[in-house]
């Protein structure tokens, strides 16, 4: 089976993205001091009522019945694993809710997906409205606010025949889609993510074949230009609104991979949405990708890595709230990891790191688990990230069979946090070069 997956979109155009995006570097002071204590004296307090513990998943990794997109496009090339049905969430959506509400958790992050809204364009399938509707509205009527995003990578098959975000009509198409959506559901009070990891969509695009690496740039500036629009479309019709772009967070170049977008979309962000998986992997050239690893399940993982991460971010924009829109560990096939950890001790050791952010003075509202079940992670089903394993390729039924994180997170959710004296099952890694110089210089340590 093939091993490109989610992680693996990124590699394989952050080397080239890289050496494109170098301009327009800008640095912001800071107030969150450089020294870093060993922790609270009597341990981490918990993070309190006001938390947003979510989980997150994206429409077409879940639904099923794909409609023509880029996507099926290039599944339909043979480049990647047959999508199948996914895990059929658009038939399954109200157990699945259901799932989420008896976690405890707040957010429920979807998709609205452009190709099944807007199957031609100069048409809207209202029925795929009145789905969504659907799905929203059980959001809602569950205790759950949505996290509704707008462009999780995928986009509809004619778009893609005009030339994707190569077309100078992309961003006026994709406007007039996004105000549609955000029209309709802004009245459910949703948190709203623009575009999914924009570096990362940039790299997924030159992975399919839509983009050549010379058009990076003027991606990234489109990309940049929908969403400070539809920002402003967003605060018009829902006052009071919350919107990011959620940024899939490079360890060891961040700021040369991401920060060319960021300063570009910097006065348009109600708070930074920052998604944190893995540590620097020294087998690439694109620290945190996964090029010319056999498996994503096999890149490092660093915990207090998304400390590092969440650090970074707050001392670029020490008023904006911080929120970790995607975290969580990818499985081979559901089979054990060869390094022992367990999905429930990952949980664990990275809420500690959450609660240790919040008390360094770090503004953490919110935290989304990704992702509540199995799914395609662009290309394969072999990579699991869910709460709940889904065997999509061999069970026709799709259960859902909940993993050891499931107990996990609820206790979790009702505690707000790891008990005050919890300690990682794994130590910090010495001179981690998350985020270099800082997080060498500065290393976060276990109080004694």
């Amino acid at each position: 089976m093939r091993q490109s997956t989610r992680r693996q979109v990124l590699s394989a155009g952050t080397a080239a993205a890289a050496a494109l995006f170098t301009s327009g570097l800008s640095a912001r002071p800071g107030t969150v001091s450089a020294a870093t204590p060993p922790g609270p004296p009597g341990g981490v307090p918990a993070l309190g009522g006001d938390f947003l513990w979510g989980v997150a998943s994206s429409g077409f990794q879940t639904e099923g019945s794909a409609p023509n997109s880029n996507w099926t496009r290039y599944i339909g090339s043979g480049k990647a694993d047959p999508y199948l049905q996914s895990v059929r969430f658009w038939d399954l959506y109200r157990d699945d809710i259901g799932r989420a509400a008896q976690l405890g958790v707040k957010v429920y992050r979807i998709s609205i997906e452009w190709a099944r809204v807007q199957p031609n364009p100069n048409g809207w399938n209202e029925q795929a409205f009145l789905g969504y509707d659907r799905v929203v509205d059980a959001i809602v009527a569950a205790g759950m606010r949505p996290m509704l995003t707008l462009d999780h990578w995928v986009y509809p098959g004619w778009a893609a025949a005009r030339g994707g975000w190569r077309s100078p009509s992309m961003v006026s198409d994709w406007l007039t889609n996004a105000r549609k959506v955000v029209s309709r559901y802004a009245s459910r009070n949703p948190l709203w993510v623009t575009v999914n990891e924009p570096l990362a969509y940039i790299g997924a695009e030159l992975r399919i074949g839509a983009l050549r690496p010379d058009q990076s740039p003027m991606m990234r500036d489109r990309l940049a230009q929908a969403h400070n629009q539809i920002y402003d479309t967003i605060h018009q019709i829902q006052p009071g609104a919350m919107v990011t772009s959620n940024l899939g967070y490079v360890p060891a170049d961040e700021t040369k991979v991401n920060q060319p977008f960021v300063d570009r979309v910097a006065d348009k962000l109600d708070f930074l949405g920052v998604d944190y998986y893995f540590g620097p992997d020294p087998g690439t050239t694109a620290a945190g990708s996964s090029a010319g690893a056999p498996g994503m399940w096999q890149l490092p993982l660093q915990t207090e890595g998304i400390y590092y991460a969440l650090r970074h971010y707050a001392r670029l924009f020490p008023n904006k709230p911080l929120y970790v829109v995607e975290n969580g560990m990818p499985t081979q096939n559901g089979l054990p990891r060869a390094d022992g950890y367990t999905r429930a001790d990952h949980l664990r050791d990275t809420v500690y790191w959450l609660q240790r952010a919040k008390a360094d003075g770090m503004n953490i509202i919110g935290y989304n688990y990704w992702s509540l079940t199995d799914n395609y992670e662009w290309g394969s089903y072999a990579p699991r990230f869910g709460l709940y394993t889904v065997n999509a390729t061999l069970d026709p039924t799709l259960t859902r069979i909940p993993t050891d994180a499931v107990a996990a997170y609820t206790t979790l959710i009702r505690a707000g946090g790891v008990p005050a004296h919890y300690r990682p099952t794994r130590a910090p890694v010495r001179c981690s070069r998350v985020d270099p110089p800082s997080s060498c210089d500065s290393p976060v340590a276990l109080a004694p």
